[in-house]
């Protein structure tokens, strides 16, 4: 798009997997300028992303849960210096507007987020003692109020003097699986004394360009598809389980793992391949497919995290 001045759909991509293919898709695609998100100006609040605008809605119904809660655990071996630490995390904060935004309702009652020009942070410290592990992470897990900032926590566990626990929190509105790469590579930067370079744009410049966007005809033809195959009663999964529906909705979720051998593996792959597909889309087909024959039913909605 930047380079060529032309939109090239994701589907595009998937559909031409050679250069050579995608050089055509590019030579007649239609004329599209890349535009750049600006800076926006410095407003009171501003609008949320869809993304957030969703995060907050689901937050509400799971009514302090920690359900959007992004924790993460990092060992850490050697010499610690908690002063270094901490001020590194306090860099980070400044660095980052989302580490210094929190959501309320406007008089309409619309989420909006606010960015505060500092955030209190204190890097907690504690001993394992006699806990495990993971008796610890699961004792530093909890929720976040959206009104307050920063929606994120750090704290030191130590083990020994030579190893210790990172135990990191934040909240999904305010981040995402791509954000915490890039914050866990800024941290150790940063905790080595190194500068980085200033950031051209933040999260609430992307919100407010997409509020824009939102106003547009493409946004408004795809808004107008997914309201007509969403439109009616949508389909509840009714699987002949052992016990009833709990009348209150739980979020408590859990894990099956399990392991195919090399045989049922290969066959999938040859699936994927022969229908141009991934082999997550050939796994999702399969779960769907086994759902629609254990429920009976054709219309099948799960969610997925994508």
């Amino acid at each position: 798009s930047k380079e060529f001045d032309v939109q090239v759909p994701l589907k595009e991509v998937f559909a031409h997997p050679t250069v050579e293919g995608l050089a055509t898709v590019i030579r007649e695609g239609t004329d599209s300028p890349y535009e750049a998100i600006k800076p926006a100006e410095k407003q009171e609040t501003y609008p949320v992303s869809s993304a957030q605008k969703r995060i907050y809605v689901l937050q509400q119904l799971e009514d302090g849960g920690t359900g959007y809660n992004m924790p993460a655990v990092l060992e850490l071996e050697g010499k610690l210096n908690p002063e270094r630490m901490d001020r590194a995390f306090k860099e980070l904060i400044k660095r980052h507007e989302s580490l210094r935004t929190s959501f309320e309702q406007d008089a309409g009652g619309d989420p909006v987020q606010r960015i505060h020009d500092e955030a209190p942070f204190t890097l907690q410290t504690t001993v394992l003692g006699a806990r495990t592990e993971q008796e610890a992470a699961a004792a530093f897990i909890k929720p976040f109020d959206l009104s307050q900032a920063p929606l994120f926590r750090a704290q030191i566990v130590k083990v020994s003097d030579e190893r210790h626990l990172l135990l990191v929190d934040m909240h999904h509105i305010i981040s995402d699986g791509v954000s915490v790469n890039i914050l866990i590579r800024e941290f150790g930067e940063l905790y080595n004394n190194r500068k980085l370079p200033a950031l051209r744009i933040q999260y609430k410049d992307y919100a407010v360009w997409q509020e824009g966007f939102k106003t547009g005809d493409a946004y408004k033809t795809q808004g107008a598809y997914w309201l007509k195959q969403l439109e009616g009663e949508l389909p509840v999964l009714d699987l002949p389980a052992d016990h009833a529906r709990p009348p209150v909705r739980s979020f408590a979720g859990d894990k099956v793992s399990f392991t195919l051998d090399q045989e049922v593996t290969s066959g999938l792959y040859k699936l994927a391949r022969e229908n141009g597909s991934t082999l997550y889309m050939v796994l999702l087909a399969a779960y769907t497919a086994f759902l629609s024959r254990l429920s009976g039913q054709e219309d099948i909605i799960v969610g997925s995290p994508i």
